[in-house]
Parts: structure tokens; sequence; C-alpha cells
């Protein structure tokens, strides 16, 4: 059988859109019949998951995989670096930490990562008809060009055609493309065989003259123009743009507050609550824009200890420390739950050299760091008052052990640990108001959300949502694949990757 056929988007920078588009051609293809699967070299993001075999992967990947209907695996993102400080970075390769690196250090390893990346794209052409390529960044920067092992050479590999992807919302679209192109060696730009002008708001045709001239200075077409679609839930690389997200105000609905922590990490957590009309997600960074949450959720970080230090000096630990005494519900999310305890010991300095640090002392627990990586996907059960028996399925990515104090009851029950049966405690609470948990992807699973949400409507009078409402991703995928049906070329993307759609 031949090798996969592969296609390949590229942006002009980061957060263009890239991941998202590439999760829309995996569902048109996908759904003309193709097996498709999702590929990106190396991925820096602290959004990540656990797939079956206990392997660690961008969420954007598993995303785009869910997208295609596959099962996420990690020759999908082959290369995964999850910054845990500005200079240096853990190092995950095929699923598997290798180490903690700086920038010189990964630089001297990246050899030895490509050969990590030339492999997964070799074993992903023999089990797919397509495989859909992300290139990372721009691949015009000057200083990145000789380490390059996620976009031109990448594409090299493959031998995948090039659609070069510019964002117009931040201005300047036509000056980034012609500039890319420019940048480019007369070998790359060949690869280029087509661009997306991506997040246009209104009238197409004023951008006329624009594409006209676009293709006359680069010899390159235009393939389409896709409108900005504001809401779409897609499972973000990192957290760059939190910043840029307008929140969803609602005083008559549930009102959620996340605490934007400095190295916040798999910030999908919270991501499906947004999905629903009657819930307000907001991003809090200092008692000012605290607000009035109903809940508080303190995410997962990569650096527990730094990000609790930056929790006090903000003001932000008195705060939460005030919510919970006037009567307002809080949820701690893997290092949040370590935060929510009464201490943290990294003795072992496996994430910094703080010895032990106090925490807000909410939860009778504990915290022990160790150098084992924990990565398992797990299904258990809720043990929270009232929502006793709701499923959840989920992922633990965690080097903390923690312990909880005798007679503090667990918030969940975990009942499977990858495919084999298991009876485990999982968190801790004191009540449905206030809890804690590794459970990454707690509000994934509909079963749990659904109940938990109708919870909090019934402690504000409100009325629950349709059981309905909370299944929308499946329509979210056909969507995004409608889009690209709907204004780009089609008919010049079929020529190029050799495949009816």
């Amino acid at each position: 059988m031949p090798p996969a056929r592969t296609l390949m988007l590229q942006g002009t920078a980061s957060h263009v859109g890239k991941s998202v588009i590439t999760a829309a051609f995996c569902r048109l293809f996908a759904r003309a019949g193709y097996r498709v699967a999702p590929f990106k070299a190396q991925n820096m993001s602290n959004n990540s998951f656990v797939t079956r075999a206990g392997g660690e992967m961008g969420r954007a990947q598993v995303f785009q995989a869910q997208a295609a209907g596959v099962e996420p695996h990690v020759d999908m993102n082959p290369v995964l670096l999850k910054p845990g400080a500005d200079t240096s970075a853990q190092v995950i390769v095929l699923g598997q930490p290798v180490n903690t690196m700086d920038v010189r250090g990964y630089h001297a390893y990246q050899k030895i990562a490509f050969e990590a990346v030339k492999g997964a794209l070799a074993r992903l052409r023999r089990q797919y008809d397509l495989v859909i390529l992300e290139g990372a960044g721009s691949p015009a920067e000057i200083n990145l060009r000789g380490r390059d092992i996620v976009n031109m050479k990448v594409a090299a590999l493959a031998d995948a055609p090039v659609l070069l992807i510019g964002d117009i919302e931040r201005g300047g679209v036509f000056a980034s493309l012609v500039g890319t192109m420019a940048l480019l060696k007369p070998s790359e730009r060949k690869r280029v065989r087509g661009y997306i002008i991506n997040k246009f708001r209104g009238e197409a045709s004023l951008l006329d003259s624009g594409l006209t001239f676009l293709e006359k200075r680069t010899g390159v077409p235009v393939l389409g123009v896709l409108p900005y679609v504001f809401g779409l839930p897609v499972d973000e690389e990192d957290a760059v743009t939190l910043n840029s997200q307008i929140p969803r105000t609602n005083s008559q609905g549930l009102k959620f507050g996340v605490i934007h922590l400095p190295h916040i990490s798999n910030a999908t957590d919270f991501a499906p609550l947004a999905e629903l009309p009657d819930v307000a997600v907001s991003y809090i960074d200092s008692p000012n824009t605290f607000g009035d949450p109903d809940v508080v959720i303190l995410p997962g970080t990569k650096s527990t200890v730094a990000d609790y230090e930056w929790l006090q000096r903000q003001g932000l630990a008195d705060c939460l420390r005030e919510h919970v005494a006037h009567g307002g519900w809080v949820i701690g999310i893997c290092g949040g739950y370590q935060m929510l305890g009464r201490e943290v010991r990294d003795e072992a300095g496996v994430e910094s050299g703080r010895g032990v640090v106090a925490g807000l002392g909410l939860l009778p627990v504990a915290t022990k760091f160790e150098s084992l990586k924990q990565l398992t996907q797990v299904e258990a059960v809720s043990l929270l008052p009232g929502l006793e028996g709701a499923h959840v399925r989920g992922y633990e990515i965690h080097q903390g052990r923690t312990t909880a104090e005798p007679g503090t009851p667990p918030a969940f029950r975990i009942t499977q640990l990858f495919d084999q049966a298991a009876s485990q405690s999982d968190g801790a609470q004191l009540g449905l108001s206030l809890f804690g948990t590794y459970l990454h992807g707690l509000f994934d699973h509909s079963d749990f959300r659904r109940a938990y949400l109708n919870r909090l409507r019934e402690h504000k009078g409100l009325t629950p949502l349709p059981p309905h409402a909370y299944d929308t991703r499946p329509k979210d995928f056909d969507h995004l694949a409608d889009l690209l049906r709907d204004h780009l070329d089609l008919r010049r993307i079929e020529e190029m990757v050799g495949l009816k759609i």
C-alpha cells in the first residue's frame, strides 16, 4: 500500500488559526470516508493529554484526532515541550519525559528528537490515507531556521504541499504573507501552493484588490477567506489566547472565574463550561479582576510553588479565602488542588528549590513531590454530596503525591486505570462547594458536567438545561468542516492532495 497523502498547514505567526483549520481539514476529509491523522512534529504547550497507552501529547492534536474520528496517539505529536520556567522546559518524546532542558541543552538534543519525528510520521503514513500536518509559529524565523524540526524541514520530509495561513484580524495580513514568502528559501517557496486568509469580519469582496495584488506579487493563489467565528470551543495549545478571549457576561446564569496562573497548564479543563449558553467564564489575575464568581477554579500548573507564591503576591490567596468564607464554591485541579492544601513539600527539587511551602490551608491535605511522573487515563465516579455516582473520564499528569488527613472524604473513586478495573480514592472534599482532584478533563464528560452545573443552578434558583445542550462537540467539528467547504477553493485542494472530497 502506498504511503498516505499529505497536506501541511503553516502560518505567518503563532495563533493565526493553524490548529483549528487543521482540525477542520481532518473533519472534512474524514467525512469523505478517508482515514485521516493529524501530525505536529514538535509542540510547545502545557495543555497535554494522556493516551490509552499512557503517553503524553498536546491537546490540540487530541482535538484534531477527535475531529478525524480516530484515537489520539503520541505519533501524532512525537515531541512535546512543556515550559516550566522562562528558560527551560520538560522534553517529552513519544509520550514519555526525557529530561528538563534549557535552550542550549535542547538544541543539542534536537537531532535525536528529529529521529523520533521521522519514525512517527512514517508509522502514520503506513496506517492512514491522509496525514494533515501542522507547523508551529512561522517558517520564516531566521534565527530558528537552522534548527527547524516542525515547519519546512517536516514539509520536505513528508513531501507535503503547504497552505500558508494569515490572520487578518490583527491587521497587516498582506505584509505578513508577502514578508514570509520573501524570507523563505526558493525551494521552500515552491512548496507553498496557496494562501488562506483567516478571521475576516465583513464583506469578503472588499479584499479583492488586495488578493489580486498578493497573487500577482508572489505567484501563489489565495484559496479562500475564512470568516471570524467567535466562541468556537477548540482545545488551544497554550494559555496565550486566554488574555485575548472576551468573557461572555450573563448575570442571570452561572459565573466561573479561573485563576490565570503564570504557568497555567491544561487550560482546556474548563473549556467545556464556556460552550453552554448560560455559563460565563472569566479569567482572574488580580483582586481587581476577581469579581463575584459563583465558582472559582484553581487550575493546573507546571510550577506549583512558583505560581502559589505569585498567588500570594497578587493578593489572590486572600481573595480565595474570603470567597470560601462567604460561601463561594472552589475547585482545585492538579496543581490547584495541591495549592488548596496545608503544604507542598519539594525537598527533592523536582519543581523548585524552595523545600517546604505552606499552602492555602483550605483543604486538610499535604503534597510531596516525587521524581516519578504519574501518567494515567482513568474512569471514575463522583463521591461529592448530591453528585454521587456521576461518571467522569479523565487523565492524570502529576509528580506530586497528595495525602489527606484521616477522616477527610475523597472527591472521586477511580474505577478504571487504563483498561484495568480499579478502586482508588482521588482528591479531597469539604462538601460540594470545596474540593480538589487530580483528574484533568473533569468537565469533558457530559454526565458529571451536567450533574455539577445543575446542582449549581439549583443552588442559585435557576432552571436546569436539557440533556442535549451538553453534547455539542460533534456539531462543532462539522461546523468547522462546513466553513472550509463554503469558503475555500476545494477543487484546487483536491488536486494538490490527490483525494476527492
